[in-house]
Formats: C-alpha cells, sequence, structure tokens
C-alpha cells in the first residue's frame, strides 16, 4: 500500500478565486491521488504585512473590474453561479474560525462549499451571524453551541496560529497550495499544475508501507 501524499489547500472566504477552487478541489485532488488538507486562513494579516488597509482589487480599481470580468468567464467555464457581493471584502472572521472548528471533526469541506455557495453563488453576507447560523443548520450541526465554540479561546488563538504559519510561509494570497516537499503555489489557475506537482514528486519518493 502507497501512502498519498498530503496536498495542502489554503483559502480565505473573501477571496473570489477560492471560491473556484474550493467548489472543485475535492475531485480534482482524489483524481491525482493526493490527500487533501484544508487550510481556512485570513488574508487581512497577509494584507497588512505588505502594507495595504484592504483587498487589492479595491485599491487598484482597474485591478479590481479586471478580476470580476475573469470571474465572470471562469464562473461560467466551471458551470458555477456568481454574484459580486455588495459588500467586497466581506468579513470572514466567524466563518474562519467556524471552518477552522470543522477540522477535527469532519465537516469542513461541506461547510466551506456551502459558504462559498451563499456569497458569492447566492449574494448573501457571510458576515452576519445569521446566514451562518442557517448553513449550520442546513449541515445538522446545533448553530448556537457550534458558534460558541468557534469563538471560543482555543479556537481563536488555533486561528491566529494558522495565519502566522502562513505568513511564516511565505503565503501571499489565496488560494495558495503546498505539495509535501513544500512547494508553493498561488491561484485558483494553479490548481492543476500544483497537483501535478505533488502527485509527481511522491511518486519520485514512493516507498511501499
Amino acid at each position: 500500500m502507497i501512502r498519498r501524499p498530503f496536498f495542502e489547500f489554503w483559502y480565505e472566504f473573501a477571496s473570489p478565486y477560492s471560491y473556484l477552487t474550493a467548489m472543485r478541489i475535492e475531485q480534482a485532488a482524489a483524481e491525482a491521488g493526493v490527500e487533501l488538507v484544508w487550510r481556512p486562513f485570513l488574508l487581512g494579516p497577509i494584507f497588512k504585512a505588505q502594507g495595504w488597509g484592504t483587498s487589492p482589487f479595491n485599491l487598484y480599481p482597474a485591478k479590481g473590474r479586471y478580476m470580476w470580468r475573469d470571474m465572470e468567464r471562469e464562473a461560467a467555464r466551471f458551470g458555477l453561479p456568481l454574484y459580486r457581493p455588495s459588500l467586497f471584502p466581506q468579513n470572514t472572521l466567524l466563518a474562519a474560525r467556524l471552518a477552522l472548528l470543522g477540522l477535527d471533526k469532519g465537516w469542513t469541506p461541506v461547510f466551506t462549499q456551502a459558504v462559498y455557495a451563499a456569497e458569492f453563488g447566492e449574494g448573501r453576507d457571510i458576515s452576519d451571524p445569521q446566514v451562518l447560523s442557517g448553513i449550520l443548520s442546513g449541515l445538522g450541526l446545533d448553530p448556537e453551541t457550534t458558534v460558541h465554540e468557534a469563538q471560543s479561546d482555543a479556537t481563536k488563538g488555533r486561528l491566529r496560529r494558522l495565519n502566522d504559519e502562513a505568513l511564516s510561509r511565505g503565503v501571499i494570497g489565496a488560494p495558495s497550495f503546498f505539495a509535501e516537499d513544500g512547494e508553493m503555489f498561488w491561484g485558483n489557475d494553479r490548481l492543476d499544475q500544483a497537483l501535478e506537482w505533488a502527485a509527481t514528486q511522491a511518486r519520485r519518493s514512493e516507498v511501499p508501507l
């Protein structure tokens, strides 16, 4: 039996391109033969480290206009609905804490996809706790208990440590991917290349268990 290599998916709920990735990465990773590891984090500290107070898509209007047009093309190519949120970027702190909480319980992937579908597929405000509570209820989770646990000091500290890790490993945006050998790729358009790299590196170092 050959161990499948780990493949890390670092994503931020406010990131439009992370939406495109999150909705297709499970199948893509399975086909590549890699073990997908979900890494929800916040881009705020990343932007702050670069001297930005908001998304570069807001700081540079021409870049923002191009991004939304590119998102329209890419969403159509993947067969995904696209709604531009009335406020961009949205406050994703609670959503990130919830996604992080779900890692140990196994519901992070389906929660993540549901949040992205609500935000960019339906144009809903995911900074609203009621929206997130509705998503949790739809997954068969108790919203009050789950949100309370997500707001615990333990979960808050865990997210801070994950953000620190993102900075220390050179993450500059979302989505970002890390192969098991530490090679980093950035952007939805690099997903296939990143998966190919991860699978190729694993084949070169295969050791039967």
